[in-house]
């Protein structure tokens, strides 16, 4: 049993922390069940299911410290993880950054479990790939596909009295269409934490129909273009956006948030006064484990208001230094979303690009935050508010922080790998060359 409930957990961490000789002593327990299915060239090739449960036992003696792992909870176990974490503890050097644990906390009771998702069963993943693989052979597309769900639990004690318990659920599926020339691509991801809003015939028509309409693709110029980015595409763009809410990369003039001459971007308006972003564990479309692996308690933050930065994320020790309170880095981002619907930014679009996803995306510059990357999977040229055709794919050079300043419109939010993020009609996004893969 893979799933412990939160009395099971407790006991297990309680009988290893008796064990404990050390100055300090901070134990985390984790588990999870979890069922998957892949299928290609129209035919299920694996399907499996994983349990998986270990104990980790971090102890420290002044600064120096170790750590040891295990999957068996019998005492002797238990007592045998403990002594072998404080024997690499004696033989570590010090860690000039070691923050003493915390002491016990007060945590909003997490909404990130459904138990739906975790009694999917085998005859539910083997239906979606019918869903999927069926359509798909009738408008001669193949499709390629996995889904993934799985329950799960994390607990932590320490020597200070701090417990946690947080129990997840989440279900992730992703499908790339073919069509049989070989001309055509189309794709779409869906996760959740609860699997009954997942509609698997709904996603993977979606794939298909953008497959058969990329047929054949066009190459036109690279230039400057006003692009409509569906959710996923400027996901993947915001995503590495907001690793630079690091207060100490910031504060150590390594990252964008940092000032030229010294400080930080912190109250600084950087993008459109209609972009506001923020992290909220429980959000009911987005719902996370209410604690750090800190052990901080995350609640609401709001990251950027009407375009100003209003916070930045500190860990303990950054905090320490710096004489703040800690922050804890998001673990999930909410985008504000408008009222635009997709056919809406089409239709006001005189000439542009229309993106599915962005892939294989690369750091250029992290100072001014410039990122390339390539178009994939359905990339379409927009003239006089229509879909004209298909066009080949490209290679981009962008900033997140220029898009947002060049943003025209907002539209829905949609989830996307457990964020919300809007569709965005973004004018001057940079193409810089080709590419002839499909």
């Amino acid at each position: 049993m893979a799933i412990y409930t939160e009395e099971e957990a407790r006991k297990i961490l309680e009988k290893a922390m008796s064990f404990s000789k050390a100055d300090a002593c901070v134990i985390n327990l984790g588990g999870s069940e979890s069922g998957n299915i892949r299928y290609a060239r129209n035919t299920v090739s694996t399907a499996g299911h994983q349990s998986n449960q270990s104990l980790a036992v971090e102890a420290s003696f002044g600064k120096k410290s170790g750590t040891a792992t295990i999957d068996e909870f019998d005492d002797a176990s238990l007592e045998k993880v403990v002594r072998r974490a404080e024997e690499l503890a004696q033989l570590s050097p010090e860690n000039p950054e070691f923050m003493e644990p915390l002491g016990p906390q007060t945590y909003d009771e997490s909404v990130s479990y459904s138990e739906a998702t975790a009694n999917t069963t085998p005859e539910f993943r083997a239906d979606v790939a019918a869903k999927s693989i069926k359509p798909a052979s009738e408008k001669e597309v193949t499709a390629a596909g996995f889904l993934d769900d799985g329950a799960g639990f994390s607990a932590m004690l320490n020597s200070n009295g701090l417990f946690a318990y947080n129990k997840s659920t989440n279900v992730d599926f992703t499908v790339t269409m073919r069509t049989d020339d070989g001309t055509g691509s189309g794709w779409v991801t869906r996760d959740y934490n609860d699997i009954s809003k997942f509609d698997a015939e709904e996603a993977s028509a979606i794939a298909i129909d953008k497959a058969v309409m990329s047929r054949e693709a066009r190459a036109i110029e690279p230039g400057r273009y006003t692009v409509i980015l569906e959710p996923a595409a400027a996901e993947e763009l915001l995503g590495n956006m907001g690793r630079a809410f690091n207060a100490r990369t910031a504060d150590e003039g390594r990252s964008f948030m940092s000032k030229e001459g010294g400080g930080t971007k912190l109250g600084d308006k950087i993008v459109d006064e209609r972009v506001t972003i923020w992290s909220d564990p429980l959000h009911p479309d987005v719902p996370t484990s209410t604690w750090s692996g800190e052990g901080l308690p995350r609640k609401k933050t709001i990251w950027v208001e009407n375009g100003v930065v209003k916070n930045l994320a500190y860990d303990r020790y950054w905090a320490s230094q710096q004489g703040v309170d800690p922050v804890p880095y998001p673990s999930n981002m909410i985008m504000q979303g408008g009222d635009a619907s997709l056919d809406d930014m089409i239709k006001s679009t005189k000439r542009g690009i229309l993106v599915t996803r962005f892939w294989y995306i690369r750091s250029v510059d992290p100072q001014t935050m410039l990122f390339t990357g390539l178009t994939r999977d359905g990339t379409f040229y927009i003239e006089n508010g229509q879909i004209k055709y298909p066009v080949k794919n490209f290679r981009f050079n962008e900033s997140p922080v220029i898009m947002l300043n060049n943003l025209e419109e907002l539209g829905e939010q949609v989830r996307v790998n457990g964020n919300l993020i809007p569709y965005m009609k973004i004018r001057d996004f940079t193409f810089t060359s080709l590419s002839d893969a499909v």
